[in-house]
C-alpha cells in the first residue's frame, strides 16, 4: 500500500499571473495588484503600495474601510492624473524621486499629498525651496547719486552716511556765494550703495536716514 503524497500548496499570486479583481486571487489576497489611473492601468506588487503604511494606496490594497469602484479587469479604480502617478510609484519601488525634465514638480506634489507619502511630500518641498533660494540669488546693483552741498554741510553729510551708503567722490565745482559774512563753496558728493533685490524683484526702499542724507543736499 502506497503512502498518500503530501499535496503541495501554492500561495496565491506566487508563480502565477496577475488575477484579476485588482489582483485578488480566489482564495485570498494576491502578490499583484491592478491600478486604472485615470484611465492608464499601473501593475504593481502589494508590497510596493503598502510602503508607506499610512497612505491611501496602502490602505486600499489591505482593504481598510476604502471603496474603491474596478473596471472590468478588477482593477482599482483611481480618478488622478496618470502622468504624476508613474514618479510616486517608482518612489514607493526603490525610495527616490526620479522626474522628467519637463514634468512639473508642483503636480507630483498636488498627487503625493493626496495619495498621503509623507516622505515624498517632504522631498519635494525641499527641492522647491531649494530653486527658489537659487533664483533669488541675483547679483546686487549698485546705485549712485550725487548730492549738493555747502563746505559746511560736508562734515556732518558724511557723518549721517551710514544703512550700507558709501562716500565715493567729492568734486568742488569751482562756484561760491556769500553766506552772511563769509564766502561759501559748494561741493558735489557722489555716494554709492548695493540694493540686493528681494524675491518678488523689488528693491527695498531707503531707510529714514537714508532720506535724511538726500535732505541735506539737493541731487543734480
Amino acid at each position: 500500500m502506497q503512502t498518500p503524497r503530501p499535496a503541495m500548496r501554492m500561495e496565491a499570486g506566487e508563480g502565477a499571473p496577475p488575477a484579476g479583481a485588482g489582483g485578488r486571487a480566489a482564495g485570498g489576497w494576491g502578490k499583484w495588484v491592478r491600478l486604472n489611473v485615470g484611465g492608464t492601468v499601473f501593475l504593481t506588487t502589494r508590497q510596493t503600495l503598502c510602503r508607506e503604511q499610512k497612505s491611501f494606496l496602502s490602505r486600499l490594497c489591505q482593504g481598510e474601510e476604502l471603496q474603491s469602484d474596478r473596471d472590468e479587469t478588477g482593477a482599482y479604480l483611481i480618478d488622478r492624473d496618470p502622468t504624476y502617478f508613474g514618479p510616486i510609484l517608482n518612489f514607493l519601488r526603490h525610495g527616490k524621486l526620479v522626474l522628467d525634465k519637463d514634468m512639473a514638480e508642483e503636480g507630483v506634489l498636488e498627487e503625493a499629498e493626496f495619495y498621503n507619502i509623507g516622505p515624498l511630500i517632504r522631498i519635494i518641498k525641499d527641492r522647491m525651496e531649494e530653486k527658489d533660494y537659487t533664483v533669488t540669488q541675483v547679483p546686487p546693483k549698485h546705485v549712485y547719486r550725487v548730492l549738493q552741498c555747502q563746505e559746511e554741510e560736508l562734515t556732518q553729510m558724511v557723518s549721517t552716511m551710514s544703512d550700507g551708503w558709501r562716500f565715493e567722490q567729492l568734486v568742488n565745482i569751482g562756484s561760491s556765494y556769500n553766506y552772511g559774512s563769509e564766502d561759501q563753496a559748494e561741493f558735489l558728493c557722489v555716494v554709492s550703495k548695493e540694493l540686493h533685490s528681494s524675491p518678488n524683484g523689488l528693491s527695498s526702499e531707503s531707510s529714514r536716514k537714508t532720506k535724511l542724507l538726500q535732505a541735506r543736499g539737493t541731487r543734480m
